[in-house]
């Protein structure tokens, strides 16, 4: 059996406690498939942006032996256009073609340390103001929940770090693997990253019902044509109000909605069964083949059979 693949996750001055424990929350629930490590730039205890400071057993040599790095957030006013020396010189360790994977803030780091320049990158949307105006150089979107550009990838706040972390279970082991970690946090095994940040979600009026019984029905008949339509009667709904409260709910269209949810499926059956191309497209609910090469490629930039031949790979 390889050695598992080691990770070090860099707490910073005013870390966010919630987001540094996310790497291990996910990598940590695969049974040994990574090896977890928190270290601080001088092996010190650091102050949290909560009413306490946070100890750890290690310092930044770990940085030099890791596969993957993860940075995440901390106390905004305390993002600058330029490292601190002690900050400069842990990331210096890093091996070159070690995987960074920075949540919220932690995109700041990568950015005055000059890993981004020329590339995309995104970080909260509340901070996209000032992160231009440090690093024009980026190619900042803040529109989206994370940017996978191969070694950097880059997430926005809180819960997208989340997403961000599953996402590089996924393509480190597969669905099943990212699927049971994320039953085991609790949070949806699967959110595209291109998805909107920030969705406002109004408070419903009383009495009022939603969409989401509508949503989980929805994934149980992915086989067969949803019109929209039927989508509102099944919501007891008018088309119109139907389509406006999903919006409001998802951020998407109930018809952009349900494509993602078929290419999701279709992802999960290429990487987990012998189910032919045909046969997870009509599983799925594509019309045909043709249609669900269409829309894989358009969502990850593959077709179907290279899709299920990285994760024979991976698996194997």
């Amino acid at each position: 059996m390889s050695a598992p693949h080691r990770i070090a996750v860099l707490a910073l001055e005013g870390v966010y406690p919630f987001e540094l424990g996310i790497p291990r929350r996910v990598f940590g629930s695969t049974d040994g498939l990574y090896e977890l490590a928190t270290c601080t730039v001088d092996g010190r205890p650091v102050r949290s942006d909560a009413d306490f400071s946070i100890g750890v057993e290690h310092g930044p040599e770990i940085l030099a032996t890791a596969d993957t790095v993860v940075i995440p957030p901390f106390t905004p006013a305390l993002a600058g256009p330029e490292l601190a020396p002690p900050v400069a010189a842990a990331l210096a360790l890093i091996r070159p073609g070690t995987r960074i994977l920075s949540i919220c803030t932690g995109a700041f780091v990568l950015a005055a340390a000059g890993l981004l320049d020329g590339r995309p990158a995104t970080t909260h949307w509340a901070l996209t103001d000032r992160f231009r105006a440090l690093f024009p150089r980026v190619r900042l979107d803040p529109d989206v929940l994370f940017v996978d550009d191969g070694d950097l990838l880059t997430s926005a706040g809180a819960a997208s770090g989340v997403d961000l972390c599953l996402h590089v279970l996924r393509a480190d082991h597969g669905a099943a693997v990212a699927n049971r970690a994320a039953r085991l946090c609790v949070v949806p095994p699967w959110r595209d990253g291109g998805q909107a940040q920030y969705i406002e979600h109004p408070v419903p009026a009383s009495g009022s019902a939603g969409t989401s019984a509508t949503r989980e029905w929805a994934l149980t008949q992915l086989h067969r044509p949803l019109p929209l339509d039927e989508l509102a009667r099944h919501a007891a709904m008018s088309t119109r109000t139907f389509a406006r409260r999903f919006q409001d709910e998802t951020g998407q269209s109930p018809g952009r909605w349900l494509t993602g949810q078929r290419v999701a499926l279709a992802r999960q059956l290429l990487e987990a069964t012998d189910l032919t191309v045909d046969q997870i497209a009509a599983r799925v609910g594509f019309a045909n083949p043709v249609s669900l090469r269409q829309h894989l490629h358009a969502a990850i930039g593959v077709s179907p059979l290279a899709y299920r031949r990285t994760f024979a790979g991976a698996s194997a």
